[in-house]
């Protein structure tokens, strides 16, 4: 068989005209997306009206006292916050006061059944007896010795006698004054009265408030080692806050404070008064804590609150308002930047502390930058559409 070679395929001229056209208008695009302007892309353009809602801050370096923004958690003055112990065993056979109640310095805060009690009643009772009995002896034998009736030597061991029981009896009465026995049970002692056993007062040692009551009725309690009630002085309080890393650089005693409750519509002065020697090992935080007067006692023991602890040294830096500074959907923070050719361009920048209304910014800004400062969320809405 005899092989027979294909003739190609004659092309139309108008195919090959239109082909032409593609590649010429293929390259010509190509071209054209490489010079486009991809910064100037999404500025957004206003028209002159639009542009008369617009407020512009210039930026320039400005001398400022940073602060600290943290949290902090309410915590009673310990200076002035009291363990009331029982000075007494036995059990609890009245409580006198609640929980948020205002005492006085000795008021009773509750009676214990205590056999402690009754025993050091009963011993300054015989002590005071023996004392004035021993007394009264020592004072026949000083005219017995003078006619020579006793002996020096009797007359030297009865004053030695005298002497020791009244030594017995002041060291009983001590024990009636640290235990709280009421003086007027101590001076009818004295006065050889009997009194009923009124039973044992746990006394508060200071004024202030019972923040803490730790007993109930008919419970035993041990002396010197039950804890009862805790009485504070709220008038002041602790609030420890925390920092971190290089703001302790900010920070020394003395640095004046101010505590937000979120609740209050108007912020607590304070002023730093210790810094911890010590690192949290788990959080690497450091404790500070700041005295805050507290005459209302809108401060409570255990409430989270925030903490702006302002520097006392000035620092040069860039600040802008904070209604210049929105955020993405990334939820960082950015503001809108006049650009020389009257369009608007979101810039990126990092937030540092807060001064008052305004934010230090750190880095993304320079001095001679336009920022919006009224108006950037319709810049925002604009760049959207």
């Amino acid at each position: 068989m005899e092989n027979k070679r294909l003739a190609p395929r004659a092309v139309p001229a108008a195919a090959l005209a239109a082909l032409a056209v593609g590649l010429a208008l293929g390259g010509c695009t190509s071209r054209e997306a490489d010079n486009a302007p991809g910064v100037t892309a999404s500025n957004v353009r206003l028209s002159a009206a639009q542009r008369q809602n617009i407020k512009l801050y210039a930026v320039a370096p400005s001398r400022f006292r940073r602060t600290l923004d943290t949290t902090g958690a309410v915590d009673f003055d310990n200076d002035q916050a009291t363990s009331v112990l029982a000075p007494f065993s036995g059990p609890v056979s009245r409580l006198l006061v609640s929980q948020g109640d205002e005492v006085s310095k000795g008021q009773p805060l509750a009676i214990v059944d205590s056999p402690d009690f009754a025993a050091a009643v009963s011993a300054y009772q015989k002590a005071l007896a023996t004392a004035r009995t021993n007394r009264r002896l020592a004072d026949i034998d000083q005219d017995l010795v003078q006619h020579n009736g006793v002996s020096q030597r009797e007359y030297q061991q009865a004053l030695t006698d005298a002497a020791n029981a009244e030594a017995d009896r002041d060291a009983a009465l001590r024990a009636l004054v640290a235990l709280n026995v009421p003086s007027s049970i101590i001076e009818a002692i004295g006065k050889g009265q009997s009194v009923s056993d009124p039973g044992g007062p746990i006394r508060a040692p200071v004024a202030g408030t019972v923040v803490e009551r730790l007993i109930t009725p008919g419970e035993l309690l041990q002396a010197g080692t039950t804890p009862c009630f805790t009485v504070a002085n709220l008038s002041r309080v602790w609030v420890i806050a925390r920092l971190f890393g290089s703001d302790l650089a900010e920070v020394g005693v003395g640095n004046p404070a101010e505590v937000v409750t979120g609740v209050d519509a108007h912020n607590f002065p304070g002023k730093v008064d210790k810094i911890s020697a010590l690192v949290d090992p788990d959080t690497r935080a450091v404790d500070v804590r700041v005295v805050v007067d507290n005459t209302q006692h809108a401060l409570r023991k255990g409430m989270y609150v925030r903490v702006l602890i302002h520097s006392r040294t000035e620092t040069t830096g860039i600040l802008v308002p904070i209604s210049a500074v929105l955020r993405d959907d990334e939820n960082l923070p950015f503001v809108f930047v006049a650009e020389s050719d009257g369009s608007f361009a979101r810039r990126r920048i990092t937030l540092g502390s807060r001064v008052e209304n305004q934010y230090e910014i750190p880095n993304g800004l320079r001095a001679g930058d336009q920022v919006v400062i009224a108006g950037s969320l319709f810049v925002q809405f604009m760049q959207t559409q």
